[in-house]
């Protein structure tokens, strides 16, 4: 009897149940058998349980150890804190994976590109450890900055901790350095600004250093931020596996996108030692909710990295180069693939559907 498998299914909100139904219906239509286990979060479960994220979807990725999930609006600014921070908080997703890779018949202006984004997810700026402008706590940190003589802070600031430690340096970049083994890669580039940030960033470089000591079959290499974006811009084929701490890997990986067509071809995973999330790079896009116009490629292609999680790596390949000839043709893709004759794309749904013709023809 086929195997069928448990997964969590967050289909998000914005234009996240769109893009999630498209890629479902692409998953199934391989013939591998799943057991969706549907989990509502973002603003819809906001408005069902008044919470963004129920106890019950993270019960239910504890449970499966495997979810594919839809973009989750964020609010800026005010309202509810992002869930997708939570969601790797509470799963100790440690490790966030974004593959760039350009496809033949994509609009760019580069060629062969073939980048591997791996992110921190759980420090830094992103961590969440912030103090508002005025309230006794900010008062605190700025009264003592002052009294230890590390400099003047505004009194009318509000603040961010960036806190970097030695463990989750060395075990993000050694998650880096074994995906590099495992998938023939032959360069991992460490991004950080520890020129200036020398307590930080200076402590991920060190322990990037000392990591990279234990795999000599693999070259490593530094480079301070800043020169890196203008690196990706003009030499991106350089590049093979970046390791980032949270901030820059999240920054980074949205120009590695943009280098391989945008963010409708950027697939996205999260990851600790036995969890694992699967999500789209873009995010909700909720002025385009229900107009079955943007493209699901992204979120499919993030299928195809659930897929090879499983072990499915020969339906895994089936799918991305059933993607991959929907590209090359050109006819069945959304505005974001045509733009020099948007009025000539399809939707979201009729992607999905070109994309199952091809997986039966391979």
């Amino acid at each position: 009897m086929a195997k069928t498998y448990h997964i969590t299914l967050i289909p998000g909100d914005g234009v996240g149940p769109e893009v999630t139904e498209a890629a479902r219906r692409v998953l199934e239509a391989t013939g591998i058998k799943f057991q969706w286990d549907l989990a509502e979060v973002g603003e819809y479960a906001m408005k069902k349980y008044g919470t963004p994220l129920p106890d019950s979807v993270i019960a239910s990725v504890k449970k499966n150890k495997v979810a594919l999930k839809g973009p989750v609006t964020t609010p800026v600014g005010s309202g509810f804190r992002s869930v997708n921070v939570a969601l790797r908080k509470e799963l100790e997703l440690y490790a966030c994976l974004r593959p760039c890779k350009l496809y033949s018949g994509i609009p760019s202006r580069y060629k062969d590109v073939d980048i591997v984004v791996v992110r921190e997810n759980l420090e830094d700026l992103y961590a969440g450890v912030e103090f508002e402008r005025g309230t006794p706590e900010a008062a605190g940190i700025i009264k003592y900055t002052a009294d230890t003589k590390r400099g003047v802070i505004r009194p009318d600031s509000g603040i961010s901790i960036k806190a970097i430690s030695e463990f989750r340096s060395k075990r993000i970049v050694k998650f880096a350095f074994d995906y590099a083994r495992t998938h023939s890669r032959k360069k991992v580039t460490a991004v950080h600004k520890a020129n200036i940030m020398k307590f930080s960033d200076g402590l991920f470089l060190s322990c990037a250093r000392e990591v990279a000591k234990n795999y000599s079959d693999i070259e490593f290499e530094d480079r301070i931020v800043d020169n890196m974006t203008m690196q990706l811009v003009q030499k991106p084929g350089q590049f093979d596996i970046i390791v980032a701490p949270n901030l820059y890997g999240d920054i980074l990986s949205d120009l590695c996108a943009g280098l391989v067509g945008g963010l409708g071809v950027a697939p996205g995973a999260n990851l600790s030692d036995d969890m694992a999330v699967f999500e789209p790079t873009h995010g909700s896009a909720p002025k385009y909710t229900g107009m079955n116009k943007v493209n699901p490629m992204a979120m499919m292609l993030s299928g195809v990295l659930m897929l090879r999680h499983l072990g499915e790596k020969k339906t895994a390949d089936r799918v991305e180069k059933a993607i991959a000839d929907v590209i090359a043709l050109g006819k069945d893709v959304t505005y974001d693939l045509k733009p020099e004759a948007p009025e000539k794309a399809v939707g979201t749904s009729q992607v999905a559907d070109a994309v199952i013709r091809k997986l039966g023809d391979i």
